[in-house]
């Protein structure tokens, strides 16, 4: 199962918590057993001749270190999450009025 959740973020620098979104995804699918997939679409490898271009290359280096995607376990229809865990979008070059962020959920073949 995929969903798409949509996040607008209000500063150049900014983190959205959305784990209760992933949750939701997890939860409508049913799956007791498997694998979250979160991926931010968007986050590219810059330069510094992009930079010059529309200086934003600073942002494009914090997303290839931070990433843009991350895999959680589904154990008991719950994400493994730990009790100080959560899923942030981690925005590096706000204010953007829309980023998709692809859930995707795995189940095993039975």
């Amino acid at each position: 199962m995929q969903r798409t959740i949509q996040v607008s973020t209000s500063k150049h620098n900014f983190l959205v918590d959305i784990t209760r979104q992933v949750e939701d995804v997890v939860k409508e699918c049913g799956v007791i057993t498997g694998l979250v997939n979160v991926y931010v679409q968007g986050a590219t490898a810059g330069t510094w001749e992009h930079d010059a271009q529309d200086n934003n290359g600073d942002a494009h280096l914090k997303a290839g270190i931070v990433g843009t995607g991350e895999t959680v376990p589904v154990i008991n229809a719950k994400m493994g999450l730990s009790r100080w865990q959560n899923i942030f979008l981690c925005e590096f070059d706000g204010p953007c009025e829309r980023r998709d962020i692809v859930v995707t959920v795995l189940e095993p073949e039975k």
